[in-house]
């Protein structure tokens, strides 16, 4: 996940729009990687674009077995059935998606941009990572980003995440839409949307933090070769867990 928050002084699509080109910008200046003199412990260096990954305090995955309180607060997805359009940016599979999805958390309410993957996932469990991850990342009016995370574990086949990975490119490739196919995003989430409730970051360069982060209770399922289908894709693309530095992790309503 990519994207850098702007100031409020331009109308919400407009700084969605920029955010994505400067983060863009942003990353393709320097390379980055998973794994080698390029991976998650070097991001910081790689360029000063890049800082916040290595001097932020409020960074993102975290293990989230540690949860301090509960918080009286709910999130509702509000997803709709749309053409799919999907790409891979190289680091991840990642679906793009049309106005008209939104998310609720408490009284903010966030619409969705697109839906990518990581395997394993980036968050933990009291230390365990799950095989798989879907981050659904949003914006709303004044620009501020929210992100859902839904973990995956093995177990009946997803029909939603059949079709991606039968139209997903194998190789780098930009966004192109897939005649004749359908992606609705709610096919992805579990049927309770209890969540983990943090501050954090995007999990890849620029890691820039302000990120309201919302990860569920439940997990979803995939089939294994389903799991395996994407990871032979994407390889492990998880960063490793950050440190709380004293953040709170609220627990929402069940």
């Amino acid at each position: 996940m990519a994207a850098i928050m702007l100031g409020a002084s331009a109308p919400a699509e407009n700084r969605a729009d920029r955010a994505h080109s400067a983060s863009s910008a942003a990353v393709h200046a320097s390379h980055w990687s998973y794994a080698g003199n390029s991976g998650p412990e070097s991001w910081g260096d790689l360029s000063p674009d890049f800082t916040a990954c290595k001097t932020g305090h409020m960074q993102s995955p975290v293990d989230l077995g540690v949860a301090a309180s509960v918080g009286d607060f709910r999130v509702r997805a509000d997803y709709r059935s749309a053409p799919l359009t999907i790409r891979n940016n190289g680091h991840t599979v990642q679906v793009d998606v049309p106005e008209g999805s939104t998310l609720s958390s408490g009284i903010a309410r966030y619409k969705l941009l697109q839906v990518h993957f990581h395997t394993p996932s980036e968050s933990t469990l009291y230390g365990i990572h799950y095989p798989m991850v879907a981050h659904f990342v949003h914006v709303d009016y004044a620009g501020n980003y929210a992100v859902l995370g839904v973990m995956f574990e093995e177990g009946a086949a997803n029909p939603a995440l059949e079709a991606l990975i039968k139209a997903a490119p194998r190789g780098v490739q930009g966004p192109h839409p897939v005649k004749g196919v359908a992606f609705d995003p709610s096919g992805l989430l579990p049927e309770n949307l209890a969540v983990f409730r943090y501050e954090g970051s995007l999990t890849t360069p620029p890691c820039t933090e302000g990120v309201r982060w919302h990860v569920a209770t439940h997990r979803a399922t995939a089939s294994a070769s389903q799991i395996a289908a994407l990871h032979a894709i994407m390889g492990d693309n998880a960063r490793p867990i950050q440190p709380l530095y004293g953040r709170v992790l609220v627990m929402g309503a069940d």
